[in-house]
């Protein structure tokens, strides 16, 4: 279905409009600590947090980062350890790095003022199409549509849209007719009520697997709900291909002379998995974390219960071995350093990472 025959259908795209701004304003969300403002620092935030990530997860993060890093100046001016050892369990960690470069780019080159336009904010490092067409839309009032994947959920639905949404002339498509279901000369009010609309028919009724069709808005519209089919749609054929990893991590310990417990961290590289953030020496396998510790010292090791950790894309099992290092020299690895375990916190740490060192080491 083309944006031409959408308009041509039996005056879909205001109906559409007008029905989710009247349920938003009377039943979608109005008390998440990012509504309500026309700041674009905080929209941004928001968005970037909320990506593949919960609300009830985000609404953890985004008060204390707002309490640390108050204006885009001030996250500008954070080291990337500050900032990662905020976001540090939030996941999905090139959001966090990305973020860093996005506000540095603020204040370099447009002297701490996001864009205006959608189109401009897409030039800046870590901010797609729909997170522009947010910030834009909330904050301006931008007649634009957001298209992430709970909106392509909805209108897919609402439309029986069949197309496969992992070709990108597709996806291409569906942006199009995003925009075409726009209100017609919508006031910024109605345009921020519209956008928050979207986001929450998405989240909290058109969900995946069981959505909530009798308590819709534009049930009446929706041509899956019509033909029986809702649960057909969105189309996307090519599955996630997911590898399994296992990973030896060795957890050298030893005390201060303070007696305080420390361990030894090492940052990792980008790029790869937990790019950046503080990690215990990881191997490929058994023989290879052998091979990096001295002979005399195999027979102290302590093998731990393994972690399972899912990723995007990946299953990871974690061995963690257990030694303590005592007069032992950690492996000689670029950015690696002894922390005492009361300053893990200070650290950006994997989640996992974090529970295990705390678990094992306290």
């Amino acid at each position: 279905m083309s944006a031409a025959l959408l308009n041509a259908g039996l005056g879909l795209p205001q109906a559409f409009a007008r029905l989710l701004i009247d349920w938003q304003r009377l039943h979608g969300r109005s008390g998440l600590p990012w509504q309500h403002t026309r700041d674009p620092y905080r929209v941004w935030l928001s968005e970037v947090m909320l990506q593949q990530t919960q609300v009830g997860t985000v609404l953890q993060y985004f008060p204390r980062f707002l309490d640390r890093f108050p204006s885009v100046q001030a996250l500008a001016a954070a080291s990337a350890d500050e900032v990662m050892a905020l976001w540090a369990g939030l996941g999905y960690y090139s959001r966090a790095r990305n973020l860093h470069r996005c506000a540095q780019a603020v204040v370099a080159q447009h002297g701490g003022v996001f864009p205006v336009k959608a189109w401009e904010l897409q030039t800046l490092p870590g901010i797609g199409a729909s997170t522009a067409a947010a910030i834009a839309a909330f904050c301006h009032g931008e007649r634009v549509s957001i298209v992430d994947g709970n909106v392509r959920r909805v209108l897919s639905r609402l439309l029986a849209f069949d197309g496969d949404l992992a070709q990108t002339t597709r996806q291409r498509e569906m942006w199009d007719l995003a925009q075409a279901l726009l209100p017609d000369e919508p006031s910024p009010e109605d345009m921020t009520t519209y956008t928050q609309g979207l986001m929450d028919l998405g989240a909290t009724v058109c969900v995946r697997r069981r959505p909530a069709c009798e308590r819709c808005p534009v049930q009446t519209l929706c041509r899956a709900f019509d033909a029986g089919t809702v649960l057909n749609y969105p189309v996307k054929t090519r599955q996630l291909k997911r590898r399994h990893e296992s990973w030896w991590l060795l957890l050298l310990c030893r005390r201060s002379l303070a007696g305080a417990g420390q361990v030894w961290l090492e940052r990792r590289p980008a790029p790869g998995i937990w790019a950046g953030l503080y990690c215990p020496p990881v191997y490929s396998s058994e023989a290879a974390l052998l091979a990096a510790v001295p002979e005399p010292c195999h027979a102290l090791f302590q093998p731990q219960q393994t972690v399972a950790h899912s990723l995007t894309h990946r299953e990871l099992r974690l061995q963690p071995w257990l030694l303590d290092a005592r007069e032992l020299q950690p492996p000689l690895a670029s950015g690696g350093q002894w922390v005492d375990l009361g300053a893990l916190h200070a650290h950006g740490l994997p989640s996992p990472v974090r529970q295990m060192l705390t678990h094992l080491l306290a």
